[in-house]
């Protein structure tokens, strides 16, 4: 039997990516998904690759009126979400001397603020057995240049889970964080202005990994799926590391 049969999941940033992997092994795995990010193109191909049993909708994670109307689309459309996954997520690397209020507004509100009200409003269709999975990165656990904001907010998603896990206990309601290592995602291309400068940054990144490779977008959905599922029922509150080990060394 599938391990997602029955289940709802909402997505945001599932137009690409990890985002776009756990969409499509969600649904493999019987679910119905609700994709969510800002651009209507990205997200009408995601719907032809998929190819069934998903809602996508456009909005915006970063905008509470947005996440609003999401919340409304899903309570219409199934009544209930058994699984909430925040996804949506950029990556600028800037110098501390160089951070501007834009960046730090931009990259909190898009990575703190946005995963925080996405759950805060779709708390009411979870009932027992919910599952939210926060996506964050290897990065929060590691010292790594210009990506003082990307860190913090990554790490506050850390502090979320553990909060929510006690605020949650008497719901039956989960939440974890997955941590993902480098992944060769639009996020990473959007690093590099050339095919060549691209290569160079994968084999920069894949040098730091002690399985000597970057991850795949799948093998973070196969994680997701397990956060997502019964499997998981005993956890909550924890920080599931997918990085090949990047952050361990």
């Amino acid at each position: 039997m599938s391990r997602l049969e029955g289940k709802v999941a909402v997505i945001s940033g599932g137009t690409s990516g990890i985002g776009l992997a756990i969409a499509e092994r969600f649904v493999k795995e019987g679910a119905y998904v609700f994709i969510f990010s800002r651009r209507q193109e990205a997200l009408d191909d995601a719907v032809k690759l998929i190819g069934g049993n998903v809602t996508a909708i456009q909005a915006d994670a970063a905008k509470l009126t947005d996440l609003d109307r999401v919340v409304e689309i899903v309570r219409k459309g199934k009544g209930k979400a058994d699984v909430v996954v925040s996804n949506a997520g950029f990556t600028e690397q800037v110098p501390l001397r160089e951070i501007t209020e834009e960046h730090y507004d931009r990259t909190f509100n898009l990575m703190a603020k946005g995963p925080l009200f996405l759950t805060q409003k779709m708390l009411p269709l979870m009932k027992d057995g919910g599952s939210i999975i926060l996506v964050a990165s290897a990065i929060h656990y590691m010292g790594l240049a210009n990506h003082s904001a990307y860190a913090g907010a990554k790490a506050a998603l850390r502090s979320f889970v553990r909060t929510w896990a006690a605020e949650f206990k008497d719901s039956g309601i989960r939440a974890n964080l997955l941590s993902p290592g480098p992944i060769p995602t639009p996020i990473m291309e959007g690093q590099a202005n050339t095919p060549e400068e691209l290569a160079v940054l994968h084999k920069h990144y894949a040098s730091y990994v002690p399985m000597l490779r970057l991850g795949r977008p799948e093998e973070q959905a196969a994680a997701a799926v397990f956060l997502a599922s019964d499997e998981s029922a005993f956890m909550t509150g924890s920080d599931m590391l997918v990085d090949g080990g990047i952050s361990n060394i």
